[in-house]
């Protein structure tokens, strides 16, 4: 039996519990906050803290990261621009799914095409998407480099590397800009915590700053 169907062949399954069910169980809406940013701007310690502060409130979260997306699913990619691109496809797709399972879905990847952010961003409804725009300079990225990946590229061990060699295109009307050679990680943090906030997003889940100035 051919395992490769032709599309008319596959047909979408609906089931008894519904996205809608799963956010009412979980008690709050489930989204995807989508950070994109050069290497070393600072994605992943966001999407560390973040995660640690949403679950603290009381959110379901779930981190996708880049580095492990290539580990397991992704690992067949490389770094042409046509793998990048199926690199975020794949990732969107399963960042969609997180959000029909009633998930708050933290995503941090470079994810340097204004292209595949939209294609992203169109898998879910218009309001299940928060992009967040990891706006760094090249060169405090350069001097935090904790792969020692710029070091690489710039002396030509690595080729196509996302600032050095290969574009990053900036995203022309983010959710959320946070500014992180300015910015402490608790400060960035606050700012898309807010965000959700005043969205909301997660006003059902305990604040727990607020309760600490309760007594």
């Amino acid at each position: 039996m051919d395992s490769k169907k032709p599309k008319s062949d596959v047909y979408w399954v609906k089931f008894e519990i519904s996205k809608e069910d799963r956010r009412k169980l979980k008690g709050h809406a489930s989204v995807v906050i989508w950070l994109t940013g050069l290497p070393a701007s600072g994605k992943t310690s966001i999407a560390r803290e973040l995660e640690k502060r949403l679950h603290e409130m009381g959110g379901h979260t779930y981190v996708l990261d880049g580095d492990n997306m290539r580990h397991g699913l992704n690992r067949d990619l490389g770094f042409s621009k046509e793998d990048r691109q199926e690199n975020i496809r794949r990732i969107a797709e399963v960042a969609k799914l997180f959000v029909d399972a009633g998930i708050i879905t933290i995503c941090a990847f470079v994810s340097p095409f204004k292209e595949d952010r939209e294609t992203a961003r169109s898998l879910v409804e218009a309001n299940e998407f928060i992009e967040v725009f990891v706006n760094c300079p090249v060169t405090v990225c350069i001097e935090r480099d904790p792969k020692s990946l710029y070091k690489k590229a710039l002396s030509g061990q690595i080729k196509s590397f996302t600032g050095v060699n290969d574009p990053y295109e900036v995203p022309d009307c983010p959710d959320i800009v946070v500014e992180t050679n300015k910015l402490t990680l608790s400060e960035t943090v606050d700012t898309i915590v807010k965000h959700l906030n005043d969205k909301g997003l997660i006003e059902d889940l305990k604040c727990s700053a607020c309760s600490d100035n309760t007594g």
